[in-house]
Formats: structure tokens, C-alpha cells, sequence
């Protein structure tokens, strides 16, 4: 039997030499493979109240609004600087050759409400690192942070963690 793991292809020295790139588009163009992992993203979340699903730019949006439309619930982008047309927050991050700059819509998300954070991969964290700041800037209570790949020698878990995060992921590469 496949797991998602098996859906998901490796792209050598992409974006640049010595990366080994893991692409998730194979898993959504599969139908099984995209039900599979919604329904594995869905699971640990089974009778926990979530009000809305935060989708981090851009394959998260993907995951986050299938597993929004699943739990019948209000899905909330948080994209990169200057694409959301209403007053924004801001948050800065580090990449691993500079800076960049996520933004949500200042009224996206009503304190208190309680979110799930949903992306594809989990590497360094710096990136839902900057979603979770903005999410606790407008008073949201993260229930958890949902990835489909952990690549745990990059530290991203525990740099969640680290921040009282609970952290899911379907599978792992471990320094591959």
C-alpha cells in the first residue's frame, strides 16, 4: 500500500546544486495520493474545535483550503509582501540568503479564534515561524501547525516547538 511519502517526488541540485528538492506536485495531481493526505492532515484534528485554517504562501493554500473545506470552516491566506489588497500586517523573517516579509489582512482572523497553520514542508521554520507571529499579533490560539514533509536536519520542528508549537507532519527526508 502507498504512503504519501511514495507520492511525492525528489529533484536533484533544484533550486541549486546539492538540494535535493522535494516536489509535492505529484502528490496533488493524484487523486489518491491528494485524498490520502488530506485525510492524514484531517485525523489528528477529529473533534478539536478549529475556527478557520491559515494557509502559508503558496502550496500551503493547496492543503489549507481542501482541509478548510473538509471541516465546513473559513480559510485565511498568509502571503508574501505587497499581494493582499486590504491593510496588512507585516512580519520579517530570515531566508537562507536574505530577508523576506509575510503579510495577513489585519482582519482575517478575530482574537480568540482558534487556528489550525497548514503548509507543505517544514524546513528551517522560519516561514511559519513569521505566520505564527502574525497570527498571535491579531490574538489568534494556535491548536497545531500541519505540514505534509518535516525535514528534520534542518531544525524546523524544534524552532516551533521551541515556541510552544504543536507540530504534525505525514513523512519525513532525513538528510537525504
Amino acid at each position: 500500500m502507498k504512503t504519501v511519502r511514495d507520492y511525492i517526488r525528489t529533484i536533484p541540485d533544484f533550486p541549486h546544486e546539492g538540494i535535493m528538492f522535494r516536489d509535492v506536485t505529484t502528490l496533488f495531481a493524484d487523486p489518491r495520493g491528494f485524498r490520502m493526505a488530506i485525510d492524514q492532515m484531517l485525523h489528528p484534528y477529529a473533534g478539536v474545535k478549529i475556527d478557520k485554517v491559515v494557509g502559508l504562501e503558496a502550496r500551503g493554500f493547496i492543503m489549507g483550503g481542501a482541509i478548510a473545506h473538509q471541516l465546513s470552516i473559513g480559510f485565511v491566506p498568509i502571503r508574501k509582501k505587497g499581494k493582499l489588497p486590504g491593510k496588512t500586517l507585516s512580519q520579517d523573517y530570515t531566508l537562507e540568503y536574505g530577508q523576506a516579509t509575510m503579510e495577513i489582512h489585519d482582519d482575517a482572523i478575530a482574537a480568540g479564534e482558534r487556528v489550525l497553520v497548514v503548509d507543505d514542508l517544514l524546513a528551517t521554520g522560519g516561514t511559519a515561524e513569521a505566520g505564527i507571529k502574525l497570527l498571535e499579533k491579531l490574538g489568534a490560539e494556535i491548536v497545531s501547525t500541519s505540514f505534509i514533509i518535516d525535514l528534520p536536519d534542518l531544525g524546523g520542528r524544534k524552532r516551533l516547538e521551541a515556541l510552544g508549537m504543536d507540530v504534525q507532519a505525514l513523512c519525513s527526508f532525513d538528510g537525504e
